[in-house]
């Protein structure tokens, strides 16, 4: 990546900080209330109006899920190599409108939806072309915002400020809260309307939120640091290093590393042992030609170890959205075989996840002005615990949660069949709380881990491997219920798999519930072995030096030392204000 090319100004304070994030808040409140509403109800619109079975309709809904948080990689990889974190995330809005608009038309035209047929998916031709396309479109842009929102708001910090750096973790206590404000709205007011008042009246209402959306965080432009992209691929990085490793394969590793190539004027990381396999993509050829394809700095290499080690970390999160699937998925569909009451008022089965989403609305402002300072004068730590620590509990709520999951089914079914009496939805409130405490742990966690352990041209990118983790999570769900239909179908009296069949009161979820709880511990357990195997990244002046650049080329020098409590400003962000004062 280019760092001697970028110059820097002084900003006159309008640039960065919270005040830039206001926007950010309002454009993710907005933008989930349609997207968590569509989360939550999209499998009953597959099952009652495209005409899925219950298993149809919760692997469709898995499958649009993961390929959106799956697609977040591409709005990170779009952000940190080619556009600017801001219109990325305007390009894929626009995306994701297109895709509203014709859930819309498809919601509202009935010759343009299938009649029902008695098998698993009903959708044939021209009429699945168009729900594809609208499902499909509205993953991608759905996907590509988040793959750049959370960087964009981290950047509004400057790290080499030691008070702003601990303001990213709030930032993304703050984050989460927008999100799940929004999520609320979208469960309640835009999912009965959906029910109530006509599906495409629910989605038209989600593309105006979007829209919304769009507006706001534009109309932040003039207050955001806007990282400029770099000129070479985060990707291409990787692969060229792991290119050059095979080329050099036969290479002996010096004994001394500072014998290793390192390219010049470059931003420079200290040279780690770990994975020292990858060290000799660094080892320079014996007829010294010095060319990407053939020799890589210490630097890019260990960009590839920092992520490598990330990894394990990531892999360890996936069973926990495993569980988040099936709440989204099977308990909607419980729900529907229970009491909707709330004294005169019938509550949409789909608007179930409003309890979590309650439960987190309390907790996160609880845990940022009390948990957080308590812990803080137990341990030391800026943030009360480790981004790792943080990630672990959620990691043990979840399974907490899969297990109470499984005893509500049993009392379920046992007072609908031995006394004919259904029990009230709000049973399920136990462990939709408990996986709401676990989430809120667990997703800001993983975000700020990614963010602050990523080299700095990667962190676009490498935050989206928390939706990422969310995405695999939704694929192996759709993979575990097939596998697990197809091991117990054989061995169940009603010749039913454990979630299969159109009615859950003939299927034993309960099971499924309880071998999640038990695949969730002994994924703890794996996940505390990479835990306390991972070893942070050191910080690095160079590396998280950004540099800022003016919008009018002329404002520009060369280098700018800035003033106030901030160090030197080396690195490609852009301030979009006129001025020359530093905040």
């Amino acid at each position: 990546m280019k760092d001697v090319e970028y110059e820097a100004v002084k900003n006159n304070g309008r640039q960065g900080g919270f005040r830039a994030t206001y926007f950010i808040f309002a454009m993710m409140f907005l933008d989930n209330i349609g997207f968590v509403a569509n989360m939550a109800s999209l499998v009953l619109y597959f099952m009652f109006k495209m005409y899925f079975d219950v298993g149809g309709a919760s692997t469709t809904t898995t499958n649009f899920l993961g390929t959106a948080f799956l697609l977040t990689i591409v709005g990170g990889f779009i952000s940190d190599t080619y556009m600017t974190r801001l219109n990325t995330c305007l390009l894929f809005g626009i995306i994701q409108l297109l895709g509203y608009m014709l859930l819309v038309i498809q919601s509202h035209n009935s010759e343009l939806q299938p009649q029902p047929c008695g098998k698993s998916s009903c959708v044939r031709g021209s009429k699945a072309a168009l729900f594809y396309s609208s499902i499909y479109l509205l993953a991608l842009g759905g996907g590509g915002i988040r793959g750049c929102i959370p960087a964009l708001g981290a950047d509004q910090f400057d790290y080499q400020n030691p008070h702003q750096r601990n303001h990213i973790a709030t930032f993304f206590n703050w984050l989460l809260l927008s999100i799940v404000l929004g999520a609320t709205i979208g469960v309640t007011f835009v999912v009965y309307a959906s029910i109530h008042l006509g599906w495409d009246k629910g989605f038209i209402i989600s593309m105006s939120c979007s829209a919304s959306a769009l507006i706001f965080i534009a109309l932040g432009k003039p207050f955001y640091r806007n990282r400029i992209p770099g000129d070479n691929s985060p990707l291409l990085r990787v692969l060229q290093v792991l290119v050059v490793t095979l080329r050099n394969w036969n290479l002996r590793l010096p004994q001394n590393s500072d014998d290793l190539y390192e390219e010049k004027e470059k931003r420079h990381l200290p040279h780690t042992n770990q994975f020292r396999l990858l060290d000799k993509a660094a080892v320079l050829l014996p007829n010294g030609v010095v060319s990407k394809w053939r020799v890589c700095g210490v630097s890019q290499v260990e960009e590839v170890k920092i992520l490598t080690r990330m990894m394990p970390i990531l892999l360890s999160t996936i069973v926990m959205n495993t569980c988040l699937a099936q709440l989204q998925t099977v308990s909607v569909q419980q729900g529907t075989f229970m009491d909707h009451r709330l004294g005169n008022f019938k509550v949409p089965e789909a608007s179930i996840p409003v309890i979590p989403l309650v439960f987190m609305i309390l907790l996160i402002p609880v845990y940022e002005f009390a948990f957080v300072p308590f812990l803080r004068r137990l341990t030391g730590h800026p943030n009360g615990i480790t981004h790792l620590q943080r990630v672990g509990v959620g990691l043990v709520l979840s399974a907490v949660s899969m297990a109470v999951a499984g005893a509500v089914e049993v009392k379920r079914k046992n007072e609908f069949f031995q006394h004919k009496r259904v029990i009230s939805m709000f049973w399920l409130s136990f462990h939709y709380a408990i996986f709401g405490i676990a989430d809120m742990f667990t997703l800001v966690g993983l975000m700020e881990f990614f963010y602050k352990e990523a080299p700095a041209g990667m962190r676009s990118l490498s935050t989206s491997f928390s939706w990422m983790s969310l995405a695999i999570g939704y694929y192996l769900n759709s993979v575990l219920v097939e596998v697990i239909n197809s091991v117990t179908r054989s061995r169940m009296g009603n010749k039913t798999g454990w979630v299969e069949g159109g009615n859950v009161n003939q299927s034993h979820v309960q099971f499924f519930y309880w071998f999640l709880a038990v695949l969730s511990v002994i994924n703890f357990v794996n996940y505390v072995y990479w835990a306390r195997w991972y070893k942070y990244k050191e910080d690095v002046p160079n590396d998280e030096q950004e540099l800022l650049k003016h919008d009018v080329p002329s404002a520009a020098t060369p280098s700018t030392v800035v003033g106030g409590d901030h160090s030197t400003v080396s690195a490609p962000f852009v301030a979009s204000n006129n001025t020359n004062q530093q905040e």
